[in-house]
């Protein structure tokens, strides 16, 4: 028995009612024991307190009822997300990934689609975890048969052991999401309103723009000799066209090209005009409570496994709002920014001897490069390594990649490969198996060939989240491979900030600290001030320990630039 307690246990909350059903499993996979009713489960977790891994159908679910009552869990298995990067693996991403719809592919039943996702906003602020209306309730025992089926299937990937390191690191990240949703991003309400008061004035009656919002809107309208919308691209684009000015979009760096006394308080509009709408008073009652912002954090929101929110832009924070995230009295925040990232991961990835070497050191990567291969300019190397990445093949980009290409053969292979399989329509993985779709790719932006955003996981129900971006799927066959070329590395990049984040989340387990935001390369831990040492050092080791647990016994380093602030704002 205590050996089983040790092990993995299935759990499934009951339908009505506070109850739950458990089994133990054994190293097959398969249940050792018989199915047990407990009334309360609560109680159930909390009296297993040796269990290793929990296997239950979501952690959003059953993981917030288990944080309301002050129970965490170590580890578990969310067969959702498992099924997810299953049927991407397979090629089928896109399919329904419910468990009910596992079963019903198991059976070869009609598939249920997924529920939509729910919006996120002042009303579910209290609730932003609770099951979502219309999920397809599943038995016990069907559970039990997709949890079986899933571990057949990862025997069968490409890379087994791999593929149930993925699994296991986005479970955590999961449990990582629910906690950091529970902790909250310290805000002070006040010191948000007094920015806002700063940068846009009183606000008028009847919900209408700020004073300094008005102000420059007259000043554009003047500029123009005519009333003009500035919040209304359309609007703009016809005015400097009547002004004899042919202008493609306004956006920022566009607009700041032209000649024209309307530029600069448009430019002011619109960074106001963001702030705003994105952060402004609106904002700031229906998302801070209690002095915490609480997000819902989305681990795989997007295909290469990028995290988004569900609303809220918490991973669009302005840095002048900044300000207002300010750690308790006696409290600081850490704030940790991996250092060159994706080029790093690039080096481990691609197994490339001169760019491992290169990355083997904790100090600046683009230095190091240009040292050896640029002459000693940093910004060639830096153009260069992230042109390989990103698909820049065009003007100084190509010359600069003609050098990399003959100093560091393999790195500069290992995505021409992925960009020619993209281009063939093959899938491609990264380095612990997420597999991109057949048909993604990118729409044409701009000279740099950099795409802006990524696809997200389902394109049909993505509008709530942050990252979104219609119509990113592309037959073009350029495109998918521009796509799939920088999907192996930042991919692979993601996989290893998920297992950071589980290494730093062990490590921090016994002090006060809690992790309160991330993302993509970026990780704030809130802890008092005696332990900010101690969490600093844990995020270094973290980071390090991550890149050996995904990419096996490299010399390539994973470092962090960090700050202990009290303020965020103050940290860069």
């Amino acid at each position: 028995m205590d050996g089983l307690r040790r092990g993995r246990w299935v759990l499934a909350p009951e339908p009505d009612g506070d109850g739950a059903l458990l089994v133990p499993l054994g190293a097959d996979g398969l249940p050792a024991g018989a199915v047990r009713r407990e009334p309360d489960l609560v109680a159930a977790v909390r009296s297993r307190p040796e269990v290793a891994r929990w296997v239950w159908r979501s952690t959003a679910e059953v993981y917030p009822r288990l944080l309301a009552a002050g129970v965490r869990v170590e580890r578990c298995y969310d067969m959702e997300d498992a099924e997810q990067l299953l049927l991407g693996h397979e090629g089928r991403l896109g399919e329904p990934r419910s468990a009910a719809a596992a079963w019903a592919r198991l059976h070869h039943a009609p598939v249920p689609p997924d529920p939509p996702l729910r919006a996120a906003g002042p009303a579910t602020q209290d609730s932003l975890f609770e099951p979502v209306s219309g999920a397809t309730a599943l038995p016990f025992d069907a559970l039990l048969e997709v949890y079986a089926e899933q571990q057949r299937r990862h025997d069968q990937a490409e890379y087994p052991g791999r593929m149930r390191l993925l699994t296991a690191a986005e479970s955590a990240g999961m449990l990582i999401a629910a906690e950091m949703h529970r902790a909250g991003l310290p805000w002070r309400a006040d010191v948000h309103r007094e920015l806002l008061h700063g940068l846009l004035g009183e606000r008028y009656a009847g919900g209408g723009e700020p004073r300094r919002l008005a102000e420059l809107a007259d000043e554009v309208s003047a500029a123009f000799g005519r009333r003009v919308r500035p919040d209304l691209p359309a609007d703009v684009i016809r005015a400097f066209a009547q002004a004899g000015i042919r202008i493609r979009s306004t956006r920022r760096w566009e607009l700041e090209e032209l000649d024209h006394p309307a530029v600069a308080p448009l430019v002011a509009y619109k960074k106001l005009y963001r702030i705003w709408t994105a952060h402004g008073w609106s904002w700031l009652a229906d998302w801070v409570r209690d002095g915490r912002f609480r997000p819902e954090y989305l681990p795989g929101g997007t295909v290469s496994g990028r995290w988004t929110t569900n609303g809220g832009g918490a991973l669009q924070i302005p840095k002048v709002v900044r300000q207002a995230v300010v750690a308790d009295e006696g409290w600081r925040l850490v704030v940790a920014d991996a250092d060159q990232m994706e080029p790093r991961v690039l080096a481990a990835i691609s197994r490339d001897p001169g760019l491992m070497e290169v990355a083997g050191h904790p100090d600046d990567l683009y230095t190091r490069l240009s040292d050896r291969a640029f002459s000693g300019d940093r910004d060639h190397a830096k153009i260069a390594l992230l042109g390989a990445i990103y698909g820049q093949t065009s003007g100084d980009g190509l010359k600069n990649l003609a050098a990399l290409r003959r100093r560091f053969p393999r790195a500069v292979a290992y995505v021409d490969d992925a960009a020619k399989a993209g281009e063939e329509g093959r899938l491609v993985r990264t380095w612990l198996g997420r597999t991109s779709p057949r048909a993604a790719g990118a729409d044409e932006d701009g000279e740099a060939g950099i795409p802006q955003d990524e696809l997200p996981v389902d394109a049909g129900q993505g509008q709530g989240q942050e990252g979104y971006v219609p119509g990113y799927a592309s037959s073009d066959a350029r495109a998918r491979g521009r796509f799939t070329r920088n999907f192996v590395v930042q991919g692979s990049a993601a996989d290893w900030a998920l297992l950071m984040l589980a290494a730093l989340r062990r490590a921090t387990a016994g002090m006060r600290a809690e992790l309160v935001f991330f993302q993509h390369d970026e990780v704030i831990v809130h802890c008092p001030a005696e332990e900010a040492e101690a969490v600093t050092a844990a995020i270094r080791a973290a980071g390090d320990e991550a890149g050996r647990i995904a990419f096996g016994d490299t010399p390539v380093r994973f470092p962090f630039t960090t700050a202990t602030v009290e303020r965020y704002s103050d940290a860069k």
